[in-house]
């Protein structure tokens, strides 16, 4: 598994926090985590941000 897939799972909250810091215009439906669906989650944090798929998991991966 990948490890920005395994920091989801293990501090999703922590995580989630330090996102809404930096990118304060997410809401709390763009950060809704579902097992299972990590690439949703990323395809909506990389939508609001204008940013690739790939900075933003390695944006997580840093966290």
């Amino acid at each position: 598994m990948e490890s920005w897939k395994l920091k989801l799972q293990g501090s999703w909250n922590e995580i989630k926090g330090k996102i809404k810091q930096k990118y304060g215009d997410l809401t709390e439906d763009d950060l809704i985590y579902e097992e299972g669906k990590d690439d949703e989650l990323l395809g909506r944090i990389q939508q609001k941000i204008g940013q690739s798929k790939e900075e933003v998991k390695k944006w997580i991966e840093s966290l």
